[in-house]
């Protein structure tokens, strides 16, 4: 492998040393994974990493007086995978090959071991590290751990050091897809250690406080007879060709073959049953190589990288010591985004939370709606009896507005109308402190205009979320055009504390999200008006991966929701935004959308449609609507709604779900040549 492809490599370091086991039970050779850096820079492996790590191994293994050999991580981290720098550099398959083969060689080792081998999954495990687990004879796991996974497929590979041969052999195929498969498609979902636990990943789980001390103890036991680990044993029959035939329904339902990474790692893990772990691990070896030289794992790694690095450095964003403290929100509303916003601000900061609306009923009902999702995490396990109580608490409701007097921040979600939330804030500027924030759900007016007429238009700021208000990690953060640096470093500083991701965006039509999804919508309607049958208009965006076809997606938001974000943008942009009267009677006619409950289309939703006498193609739909995101991207970028290409990429990414796998909205667009035929130049350079 060429050395200088992982050049800034951050070693991992194998640090042995000897523990003498409780109740006589030997010495153990413990390793423990570090890089030398705190917990914000998690270990990883890279080729000197494994090495030395290799090296480690080979030392133990030659020892006779040592009972039982174990690893473990540096405090909070257990180990996180590959180190994915060096990955984009490699340009030959042979390199990328012998990235799968050295991790093998490694691993494998603690299997082959004349002593039984241990992993203690002390903190974040991801992975490589869940895998080097794997190779051992057993395994615990602390009940801290919050972030344990096999994210590879999210990324654009396939867990490659034994992950797709080994976790289905030990908890059975149904499952390890559950974690090679689903939980990536999930946005990437972690399991925690309980979790861990209750898959049979673990053998054992211990509290945090003294999660090596018990781990220790119960590997005496074990080593003493003691405690005798019982592993069900795994059905690779019937259940396991079952198990992989639903995952290939769901991911192909789900991505249409846009992704390779899912459909390798299902047909590493469908073969798997039937293969030695020699050929399984040849065959990761394989599939890795292929991935690594494909454009999807480049995507991937440019999506992740984003993630990981730009949305916690938010572009633009003012300096944070001028945030100013909150100790108290208040929500106007009390609709369904209004329960879901108050109990957000109450579990994140933890302070009092007050609801206003304009009669007793509906306020009752929305306080009621937050704590009875507060009951629901309570029976789900998620929060605590005490924490529950706290949070129910915290979240009261009011019909006057007096009781913001002392509120930091106050954020409206109410009708999706210009003169509504004018009015709103008119009144409740009367009752709050010169400093209180004015936040603005809205998802398309002009922050600007709302704070028009207000005596301090300097402290309101767009606050844009997306539903599922708990779920979706975006936060855009609109800047009016007299937004005070005050009220937006207090907007990035609530933001960062709720644990979403915040964007800076200019104050314009729709801000970014919902205008690029505005914009594809506006050209599927359009091609449906002039006549082409709706199921073919959906399965034209079918190659984008995206999380919901068009019409789907305006039934999950609303078709009225859609029809006024529309709207708005038709007023300022007519040209590029066109109304759709048959949009318009779809509202009218009260339907939820075209589709009927079991997803079949509704005839009279059809019907509505019907008319036109220009049909279009899939394949002409499909360039129709990327030209036009072309287009619109563009036209943001030279506006400056966003800072860089990146940023609208980002809002994509965890607004909208764009596929990960594609990496961005622009570099899908710049990749297909479609960016340089409608705008005359890539995105990015």
């Amino acid at each position: 492998m060429n050395p200088d492809i992982f050049a800034d490599e951050v070693v991992t370091h194998a640090l042995v040393r000897d523990v003498a086991l409780p109740r006589g039970a030997g010495t153990l050779a413990l390793i423990t994974l570090d890089n030398g850096h705190d917990h914000t820079r998690p270990s990883t492996f890279g080729p000197r990493g494994l090495t030395e790590l290799g090296e480690a191994l080979d030392a133990v293994a030659a020892r006779e007086d040592i009972a039982a050999v174990g690893v473990t991580g540096k405090p909070f981290i257990f180990a996180v995978g590959a180190d994915l720098k060096g990955v984009p550099l490699i340009g030959d398959r042979a390199d990328a090959a012998a990235v799968g083969r050295l991790g093998h060689d490694v691993f494998r080792r603690l299997g082959e071991l004349r002593v039984p081998s241990f992993a203690y999954y002390n903190g974040a495990a991801m992975g490589g590290g869940v895998e080097i687990g794997l190779h051992c004879t057993y395994r615990t796991v602390s009940t801290g751990v919050t972030a344990f996974a096999l994210p590879e497929a999210f990324l654009g590979l396939v867990p490659g050091w034994g992950g797709t041969y080994l976790l289905p052999r030990l908890v059975g195929a149904e499952k390890a897809l559950k974690v090679v498969i689903d939980n990536p498609l999930a946005q990437n979902r972690m399991l925690k250690g309980p979790q861990v636990r209750e898959l049979g990943i673990a053998d054992a789980i211990f509290d945090s406080a003294d999660f090596l001390e018990e781990s220790l103890a119960w590997t005496a036991r074990v080593l003493k007879g003691e405690v005798v680990v019982d592993r069900p044993e795994v059905d690779t029959g019937k259940a396991w060709d079952d198990a992989v035939a639903l995952a290939r329904w769901n991911v192909d339902g789900r991505l249409h073959g846009a992704a390779p990474s899912y459909v390798k790692a299902i047909d590493l893990i469908a073969a798997a049953k039937d293969r030695t772990r020699d050929e399984g691990f040849a065959a990761e070896d394989e599939a890795l190589a292929d991935l690594i030289m494909s454009e999807e794992l480049r995507a991937g790694l440019y999506a992740f990288d984003l993630t990981q690095k730009r949305a916690k450095k938010p572009a633009g964003a003012p300096d944070a010591a001028l945030a100013r403290p909150v100790t108290k929100v208040g929500v106007v509303g009390a609709g369904l985004m209004a329960s879901q916003l108050a109990l957000l601000f109450a579990r994140r900061l933890e302070v009092p939370v007050v609801m206003t609306d304009l009669d007793q009923e509906r306020l009752d009902r929305g306080v009621g709606h937050a704590h009875a999702e507060i009951g629901r995490l309570l029976a789900k396990g998620r929060i605590s009896p005490d924490k529950a109580n706290r949070l129910t608490a915290l979240v009261t409701g009011s019909l006057t507005k007096d009781v913001f007097a002392d509120a930091d921040l106050v954020i409206e979600a109410v009708f999706e109308e210009m003169s509504v939330k004018r009015a709103v804030f008119a009144e409740v500027e009367e009752h709050v402190s010169a400093e209180c924030v004015l936040a603005t759900n809205t998802s398309s007016l002009s922050v600007t205009e709302m704070a028009a007429g207000l005596r301090h238009p300097e402290r309101v700021v767009g606050f844009h979320f997306f539903n599922p208000v708990a779920v979706l990690p975006l936060l855009e953060v609109v800047r009016g055009e007299r937004t005070g640096d005050e009220a937006l470093a207090t907007a990035f500083a609530t933001g960062r504390t709720l644990k979403k991701s915040c964007v800076l965006v200019k104050d314009a039509p729709a801000f970014v999200v919902n205008r690029v999804l505005l914009r594809l919508l506006a050209e599927i309607v359009a091609a449906v008006d002039e006549g082409t049958p709706i199921e073919v208009a959906e399965r034209a965006a079918a190659p984008l991966g995206l999380p919901m076809p068009p019409f789907v997606l305006m039934g999950l938001v609303g078709p009225a929701i859609a029809l006024h974000v529309k709207e708005t943008l038709h007023a300022a942009f007519p040209g590029r935004f066109p109304l759709s009267d048959n949009l318009a009677k779809l509202v009218a006619s009260g339907k939820p959308g075209v589709y009927r409950p079991d997803l079949t289309l509704d005839p009279e939703a059809v019907e509505i449609f019907a008319g036109g006498d220009r049909p279009s193609t899939e394949e002409q739909v499909l360039d129709r609507a990327l030209a036009a995101l072309a287009d619109e991207i563009r036209l943001m970028l030279d506006e400056e709604v966003v800072a860089a290409p990146e940023d609208i990429d980002l809002c994509m990414l965890l607004g909208a779900g764009w596929p990960f796998h594609l990496g961005g909205i622009t570099p899908y667009l710049d990749r297909t040549g479609i960016s340089e035929k409608v705008t005359g130049r890539r995105f990015r350079t």
